[in-house]
């Protein structure tokens, strides 16, 4: 029977990174994915690696720290996948978050990017408001504009891939976890490929399934307790309209939530929402509530775009992800963000993934890999992920 060291379930952009990480440490790998690598979540975000200026709101200043530190390394690592872009916040008389909290974000958003260059902000003079082709003027008080960075998502997560499978990593795409059985001093992983089944012996294993991290913890045996979560779907449109020269980050006129409107591949992408789902569809899609929801705020503060049925025609493409986060008695919107890690003592070898950012992979990895290391033991690394070019 076939033996590694590590055995990575699912191959989205933080199993990606642990393939990676883990490779480079020296560990035998095995990735199994049960679709096409980063097809499912990680090819369905807001395409931003950001530090992620809404959560200082909710106190995340420890997630917003480390996300902007990630930020400053991806823009290093991978120059072609990772570009930095403007971003423009427009506050209006009537805006829940006035000019001087603006401000104030801003200026503490800077000071956690720890004097990095694209820390820097600034307010536009309105004498350049208009530049912003169709944004509403009536109301507005002030624009500012800051910088965060936009990727490929999908790009990038199949560029992390590469690098893994170069430093020895085993990637099976089309493979399910059929079942993991936990020994004392090793898992079994049963998993089948194509019509064919298949065993091997694992002495770890990360579930870093996304949305589907409950369901594969279904397969364990035997059983193992699992963590409350809330299903989030985000979706987002693309808009047969020329694209903005930058992003806007505009406040809902519905509610307090942040909703993007970005460039991406010539066109308009708005997005996005957030939809408690009862439970997980394979395949899930935009609710007709949520449509309107992101066309009627495209359509606040961009009012020349017609009406909202003509709105709708320019739609070309839509598509959801799904995130993962902890039951929370608040709103969707104030939950934390920050990634958790679920350890049982009944099944030590197993290590599960709940939630998490697409600009922190990186540092979720290295996590990963260190609770490895503390399990089976140090080898003898391969390589640096923190000089290892992608793309």
């Amino acid at each position: 029977m076939e033996k590694v060291d590590v055995v990575i379930i699912g191959g989205g952009i933080n199993g990606a990174g642990i393939a990676q990480c883990a490779a480079a440490a020296g560990f035998s790998v095995l990735l199994l994915e049960k679709g096409e690598v980063g097809g499912a979540t990680s090819a369905n975000s807001s395409k931003l690696i950001h530090g992620g200026l809404r959560y200082l709101e909710s106190g995340q200043l420890s997630l917003v720290r480390k996300s902007l530190s990630e930020r400053r390394s991806l823009l290093t690592l991978a120059p072609s996948l990772v570009k930095p872009v403007p971003f423009y916040i427009p506050v209006y008389h009537n805006s829940h978050r006035n000019q001087w909290t603006v401000r104030a974000g801003l200026s503490l958003y800077a000071l956690l990017s720890e004097l990095d260059p694209l820390g820097r902000f600034k307010s536009i003079p309105a004498v350049h408001w208009s530049r912003i082709a169709g944004l509403k003027l009536q109301g507005l008080k002030a624009v500012f504009q800051y910088w965060d960075a936009q990727t490929d998502d999908k790009a990038l997560t199949q560029a992390v891939i590469k690098s893994a499978e170069s430093l020895g990593a085993k990637i099976l795409q089309q493979a399910t976890c059929e079942s993991i059985t936990h020994r004392r001093d090793h898992c079994e992983v049963r998993y089948s490929q194509r019509g064919q089944e298949m065993m091997l012996q694992a002495a770890s294993v990360i579930n870093a399934s996304g949305p589907w991290v409950n369901e594969l913890l279904d397969c364990v045996s035997p059983p193992m307790a699992k963590e409350e979560v809330e299903l989030v779907q985000g979706t987002h449109l693309l808009l047969d309209i020329s694209p903005p020269d930058g992003i806007l980050y505009l406040e809902s006129c519905f509610d307090k939530r942040v909703v993007f409107v970005m460039p991406w591949r010539g066109k308009t992408l708005l997005g996005t929402t957030e939809t408690n789902l009862e439970h997980m569809n394979h395949h899930p899609s935009p609710t007709r509530e949520e449509k309107y929801y992101l066309l009627g705020i495209y359509r606040h503060y961009f009012p020349g775009c017609g009406s909202l049925e003509k709105l709708e025609q320019q739609i070309v493409g839509t598509f959801c992800g799904v995130r993962v986060l902890p039951k929370h008695s608040g709103s969707t919107f104030e939950s934390p963000r920050e990634i958790s890690f679920l350890k049982r003592r009944s099944h030590p070898r197993i290590l599960s993934l709940y939630g998490g950012k697409l600009t922190t992979f990186r540092e979720t990895a290295k996590e990963v890999v260190a609770w490895v290391e503390a399990l089976i033991g140090k080898r003898t690394p391969l390589g640096n992920v923190d000089k290892i070019p992608l793309g």
